[in-house]
């Protein structure tokens, strides 16, 4: 007979392991996170996949908060930029965590991975300047309005964050520098895990003590990761990143095969 009470769920070690990677990796390249977390959390702590998306989004939030702010000492955060991206991020993170609950993400999978190839041959094959900064004029609103967007769809439906995206899309498409691009893409996270963590928390998908159990060290090593962006050049970081998001790329086709 099968017992009905709740799992004493993954020990402590293994999950602070996947806060320290997680938090690293959101500093150093200004994105959630997740891309390592989620892998790990399904690996190392035998989350499922959903659970794991769900814990993974509520790291994320003191990740990317330590994270920004070092950024923004160093004047590499476009605030305004931010907040627009930040309010269709929101919107797309509510539908993202419906999405989550509701249909099979397969054909998800595949176009996120198409996405992610595209944006890493344009990183190996552009050199993103140092010095560029985003002016914000009325034309860019709607193309800020719309990646926000859409940033929060995947945002909530992989867990991810969304700076997977939107990095290498402002680096690529708006001129940004990698500083500015990863440290706007950092404080757009905040709010966008936060509503997407509130929604897995009123579905039951997150448990409060695992989210801090990996969001707290991440947010140490975040800060590390965030000085060592600044010691990298930008040709260095433009293909380390690169090279990260063909990563991830491989485990989002790898996912869909297996039908998982």
């Amino acid at each position: 007979m099968t017992s009905s009470a709740p799992d004493a769920g993954p020990s402590l070690a293994r999950l602070v392991v996947v806060g320290v990677a997680g938090g690293l990796l959101s500093g150093t390249f200004g994105v959630g996170g997740g891309v390592i977390m989620i892998p790990l959390l399904l690996l190392l702590a035998r989350l499922p996949e959903r659970r794991a998306a769900a814990t993974s989004l509520a790291a994320i939030v003191p990740a990317s908060a330590a994270g920004v702010v070092t950024y923004a000492v160093r004047g590499d955060v476009a605030v305004g930029a931010a907040l627009l991206l930040a309010a269709g991020a929101m919107a797309g993170s509510l539908v993202g965590t419906r999405l989550l609950r509701r249909v099979r993400v397969a054909v998800f999978r595949w176009l996120l991975a198409a996405l992610l190839v595209v944006a890493a041959v344009q990183l190996f094959v552009t050199l993103p300047a140092r010095d560029g900064g985003l002016d914000l004029t009325w034309p860019l609103v709607p193309g800020l309005l719309a990646l926000g967007l859409v940033t929060g769809v995947l945002s909530g439906l992989f867990g991810i964050g969304g700076g997977i995206v939107v990095v290498p899309v402002l680096i690529a498409v708006f001129g940004v520098s990698d500083l500015v691009a990863k440290g706007t893409s950092l404080l757009v996270i905040v709010p966008t895990a936060i509503t997407g963590t509130v929604s897995n928390v009123r579905a039951g998908l997150v448990r409060v003590r695992d989210g801090l159990a990996v969001g707290l060290p991440a947010a140490a090593a975040s800060a590390g990761g965030a000085l060592l962006a600044g010691l990298l050049s930008p040709r260095s970081s433009a293909v380390l990143f690169g090279a990260l998001l063909l990563v991830f790329a491989a485990q989002m086709v790898r996912r869909a095969l297996r039908g998982r």
